[in-house]
Order: C-alpha cells, then structure tokens, then sequence
C-alpha cells in the first residue's frame, strides 16, 4: 500500500499503511499505555512549539530547528496506532463525529460573538464576558 508523496491516502488506508509499517519496521505495537505515554510525550513536543512560537516564551539556543509539520505526523502516527490497537474504524469514527458536531452546533458557532471578529486584533482583545484585565485586590479578613 505504498502511495506516492503526491497522492491522497484515505484515512484507512494510513490505518492500513501504518499497520503494515508497524508489522514490518516496527516489529509489533506498543501497549496501549505506553503508546498512551508516546502520545502525552508527542503532544509535549507540539506544546512547546506552539509556546515559544505563538505564545510568550522564546526558544532556547539549542531549541533554534523545529518542525511543527514532523511532531503533527508523529501525533496522528500514535493516533492512528491507538486506533488500530482497540479496533477504532479512525474513518467512521471521524464521519460520525463531524455528523454530531454538525447536528449539535449547526447555529451555536455562528451566534457566537466572540466569533464574529473580523481583524486578528479583536480577536486578542478580551471580550466583555472574559476574565477582568485588572486582578482584583485580595479581601482583608
């Protein structure tokens, strides 16, 4: 089940495409834990990432070379392990759950103001339902 690096792979058949690495490369799955851990560890890697490129911290000297597209692939890769190992149809499962946020938020997002901001600077300002932008002061007992 080899694809081309330009053709689309169906989401089963990269459960199908993983499966097979993991029979031939990988040797066998790793407990459902520990790929439970790998994935808590992935999902480390796009955390600190996304703080030092998107939030307030910057990276270290030695942090200079990341690549946010590798620790994606390494997420879904573990992902697509986890489902593979408890039977999960990753395709159905994703049909489904597109049906029932559709059903369920079909006006709920739309009617959200906070959406409805049209500059990316409106959306960094707090909205007046947001935490207070002055810390309040502590009671005295």
């Amino acid at each position: 089940m080899t694809k081309t690096p330009d053709s689309d792979l169906s989401i089963r058949e990269l459960q199908a495409s993983v499966d097979a690495w993991i029979r031939d490369v990988g040797v066998r799955y790793f407990s459902e834990m520990t790929n439970l851990a790998v994935l808590m560890e992935e999902v480390g890697e796009l955390a600190r990432i996304f703080a030092r490129s998107f939030g307030d911290q910057s990276f270290k000297n030695d942090e200079a070379s990341y690549n946010l597209p590798d620790e994606l692939a390494d997420i879904l890769f573990v992902i697509v392990c986890l489902a593979n190992q408890t039977g999960v149809d990753l395709q159905a499962a994703i049909e489904a759950n597109l049906a029932k946020k559709t059903r369920r938020d079909a006006e709920r997002h739309r009617n959200n103001p906070k959406l409805k901001a049209t500059d990316s600077k409106a959306l960094d300002e707090p909205q007046s339902d947001a935490l207070p932008t002055e810390p309040k002061q502590p009671q005295g007992n």
